[in-house]
């Protein structure tokens, strides 16, 4: 019952914080998004009658949708997309009569949507897409009367139709319903005047394909890997905007014929693909011609048997792909800042300004293919934001799960001028986080995933948020409003109280303590060599008095702030929170105990400080981040199937000595992507060993003894789960932590997403033979084999049974092996291709699945080739 006081008290203190309209709260959460919270959604949210915005997107929450939100009068936009989030639609959410957005993507939902919800008058988009929702598709959603977008990708409807209602629909751009167990007939689409993209793949559809003419809006059409039957629509080449027709692993029959792409309207920049493999078509109608600017594909169709004859031996071959995605701008130096840079449009006269980088995506874009929509994107986003069509530039943009389309920008000020003002950075920054940009029918809608300021902008105080709150409130009302446990809500509370006494930390300010004489006398006695002390004043001037702009990261043990030191070292300071300072005696001893840790694949420590009732530890700065960073895509640039070897080859190195060679030897017992850190060559290196347990002494025969604890310490989804259930830590913990850690090397998912798990998902297509589709398709083209003996090592170290997995000498020697295999491998390489996860592999799991694997035609001892496209 406190819990719920201290959150209520919290939430409602949201709306009195200063700058915001006094007895007004519009906005929950803009500060929340991506921040990693956990916990539930508190039910008394439901009490901010005036809430516009709830924004927590992002996160780790978990729990049910508490009914309560269905009766916030004035909200506009709920965002709760990638989450945990489970449990039924409350029916109550019928209730939101001015809610434009649902955004619930990427969650565990479950069961009906509610036909209430039928009743919405608002309603935009609806996107719940990546579910599990299941039921019958609601008959009444032809009744919302502004529905522009319905997005319900990869739920389980099995057994259901789709309902001839939706055809009714007469203000829908996007229907998207892909792998949702859907049966019968498709419904006829032809009454909706603007409809722009359909996607129905992956289902059970039976029956022919509607021959009513579309829209001259459609851009998409995807009908693939259903059971359709008879031929393929004459309709569908009277499509000017056609982008992407996908009819491909059905069962049609009939000809093809080069009026397919005669009445599309071709620019520079257009393209269209024509995907009709494995169906039945006989016959070929006319001569076979397309422009340039077509890709047809016939591979799987009986005519492609006499291939030769027909002259098509071009379209019936598999389909290698050509694309190439960002664009780049000509060299240009300005002077020696290198914060300055040439703006694209003003070359080559290389006028240079900072710019502000923006990571933005589109979540449902009507369209398969951007580059023809670049000129149009630019203007309407220029046009938003209130710029000039030249201070906009789209650095690079990527295709993503979903289809969601991510990009990254650099605005630039006007021209003569090098860097914004602050009014104009908050005013950009406004217009992209409080969705002050006009939704556009082609592109969707978008969110903000980024607003970094570096170089001159760095130390502005440009913090934006729309109602001007600063981020020690917002961060106390994220705590409070997700607190589920007795020590959330009372840091809360600790929070709150500092910033009404007007608490700011300085050099000057001490934190009350009753154990600072005993840390100043001891701290005295101490000298640790090779490990530098430093005072709370050097530290506090390595950060710029811990400012914001200098935090590079945040975990359990507090934040991780970059910091430079008076010669000029960069290093990484990690500051305890007050829930995590130790004894002065147990500090010194961790402190000395890392001091001994010298290896070139675990970080290492400089120094420490401990005063001001301050405890921090110094370390050398990892320049290129975590490997978490790269794998899920915050960084664009992606790694090599050899850069990930080379993590995962040194990452086993770090620990190894640990286990073996360290005085005293250690288990480091939270072992995840995080932790393994990369310096500026892309060395990985082992870090965070505040979980770490001394390793028992060796038995006469040398095996190592497990350690029984009294407490399980660990991540969940990396954590062993013998160690889970017996409490018995051993050396084999470690390998199993890090196994986890190779498969997502391979694969790029999460240890735990969406309830799915990384090894049982990976298990399950290694035993079906389709272990290929698995993997990363940011990692570019890869030898097979060598990729199929790390799966096995893998999927060996996260065996169930502590016995089974190797230790972590087989582990290093084996990925030692697999990197000589790697380095005399072809080096020729491949265009990806999306349509490869499909395909089943050649790869064959044989007797046990966490054996080596035999890879039909092939030799384990080479991996020379095949060199293998990803997904």
């Amino acid at each position: 019952m406190q819990n719920n006081v201290i959150a209520v008290r919290v939430v409602k203190r949201f709306c009195y914080v200063p700058e915001v309209k006094k007895g007004s709260c519009k906005i929950l959460g803009r500060s929340f998004m991506w921040n990693q919270l956990g916990g539930s959604i508190p039910k008394e949210i439901g009490n901010i009658k005036s809430l516009e915005l709830l924004l927590l997107n992002g996160n780790q929450l978990s729990g049910t949708l508490p009914d309560e939100l269905g009766y916030l009068p004035n909200l506009d936009r709920i965002q709760i997309d990638e989450n945990q989030i489970s449990g039924p639609l409350p029916k109550s959410f019928a209730n939101l009569n001015k809610t434009k957005h649902f955004h619930m993507n990427n969650n565990s939902i479950s069961g009906q949507i509610p036909p209430e919800l039928s009743r919405l008058p608002s309603l935009v988009h609806f996107l719940l897409d990546n579910n599990n929702l299941s039921g019958h598709l609601p008959e009444e959603f032809f009744m919302l009367p502004n529905l522009l977008i319905l997005q319900l990708d990869n739920n389980n409807f099995s057994g259901t139709s789709i309902p001839t209602s939706y055809g009714n629909m007469t203000k829908l751009l996007k229907l998207s319903l892909r792998n949702c167990s859907l049966q019968g007939q498709i419904p006829d689409l032809s009454r909706i005047p603007e409809l722009g993209y359909i996607d129905l793949s992956w289902n059970q559809l039976t029956g022919t394909i509607p021959e009513n003419k579309l829209s001259n809006n459609i851009t998409t059409i995807d009908l693939s890997n259903n059971n359709l039957t008879g031929l393929i629509p004459a309709n569908f080449s009277d499509l000017p905007l056609l982008q992407k027709l996908s009819l491909n692993n059905n069962s049609l029959n009939g000809s093809v014929s080069s009026l397919s792409w005669e009445k599309v309207i071709f620019n520079a920049t257009a393209r269209l693909i024509l995907d009709f493999e494995n169906n039945f078509i006989s016959n070929i109608s006319g001569v076979l011609r397309p422009p340039a600017s077509v890709t047809l594909m016939l591979q799987g169709n009986p005519v492609c048997a006499n291939a030769n004859q027909l002259n098509i031996t071009q379209f019936c071959g598999p389909h290698t792909g050509d694309e190439k995605q960002g664009n780049s701008t000509p060299e240009c130096h300005c002077a020696t800042d290198l914060f300055l840079e040439h703006i694209p449009a003003f070359y080559p006269s290389c006028f240079c300004a900072a710019p502000l980088r923006v990571g933005y995506r589109l979540k449902s874009p009507g369209i398969s293919d951007f580059p023809p929509y670049l000129n149009s994107f630019h203007a309407y986003l220029s046009s938003g934001l209130g710029l000039i069509l030249y201070q906009l530039s789209i650095d690079s943009f990527i295709w993503e799960e979903g289809p969601r389309l991510r990009m990254y920008l650099k605005i630039f000020p006007p021209r003569n001028v090098s860097k914004f003002n602050a009014s104009e950075i908050r005013r950009i920054r406004r217009m992209f986080s409080g969705w002050n940009i006009e939704d556009n029918n082609i592109f969707g809608p978008y969110e903000l995933l980024n607003f970094t300021l570096l170089g001159p902008y760095s130390t502005d105080m440009v913090e934006s948020n729309n109602s001007g709150l600063k981020k020690g409130v917002v961060v106390g009302i994220v705590l409070g409003a997700v607190a589920a446990s007795v020590t959330l809500s009372a840091i809360v509370s600790i929070i709150i109280l500092r910033m009404r006494s007007g608490y700011h930390h300085g050099v000057s300010q001490k934190r009350a303590g009753g154990l600072s004489y005993l840390k100043k006398s001891s701290k005295a006695e101490m000298r640790i060599e090779g490990v530098k002390g430093f005072t709370f004043t050097e530290m506090s001037a390595a950060t710029n008095n811990f400012d914001n702009s200098t935090q590079v990261g945040q975990g359990g043990y507090g934040k991780v702030y970059k910091g430079i030191l008076t010669d000029g070292t960069v290093v990484a300071i990690k500051r305890a929170q007050e829930g995590s300072l130790q004894g002065s005696k147990e500090f010194y001893t961790e402190i000395e105990l890392l001091s001994r840790l010298h290896h070139r694949n675990l970080v290492s420590l400089i120094g420490y400080c401990d005063e001001e009732d301050e405890q921090m530890l110094v370390y050398e700065f990892m320049s290129n981040g975590t490997l978490h960073d790269h794998l899920s895509g915050k960084i664009i640039e992606p790694l090599s199937f050899s850069m990930r070897l080379r993590i995962a080859l040194g990452s086993a190195k770090g620990i190894l000595y640990l286990h073996t060679e360290a005085d005293p030897p250690l288990f480091h017992r939270d072992i995840k992507a995080t932790n393994i850190l990369l310096d500026s060559k892309f060395t990985a290196k082992v870090a965070d060993f505040g979980l770490s347990r001394l390793a028992p002494v060796l038995e006469a025969d040398g095996t190592v003894p497990g350690y029984v604890s009294t407490v399980v310490k660990g991540t969940p989804g990396y954590l062993d789960p013998e160690y889970f259930l017996t409490h018995k830590l051993t050396d084999k913990s470690d390998v199993y932590s890090l196994g986890i850690v190779f498969l997502e090397l391979l694969t790029g998912m999460r240890p735990i997403s969406h309830g799915k798990n990384i090894v049982r998902e990976v298990n399950a297509a290694y035993q079906s033979g389709t272990v290929f589709s698995v993997i990363d398709d940011r990692m570019g083209s890869y030898p097979s084999e060598c990729v199929g003996r790390f799966m096995s090592l893998a999927l060996r170290c996260c065996h169930d049974e502590t016995d089974a997995r190797p230790s972590m000498v087989e582990v290093m020697r084996e990925l030692d092996l697999i990197m000589q295999m790697t380095l005399e491998a072809d080096p020729a390489e491949t265009h990806p291709r999306k349509s490869d996860a499909t395909k089943p592999s050649s790869m064959k799991a044989t007797g046990h699945p966490y054996l080596s694997m035999d890879v039909s035609g092939s030799n384990l001892d080479s991996c020379i080739l095949p060199t293998i496209a990803p997904r």
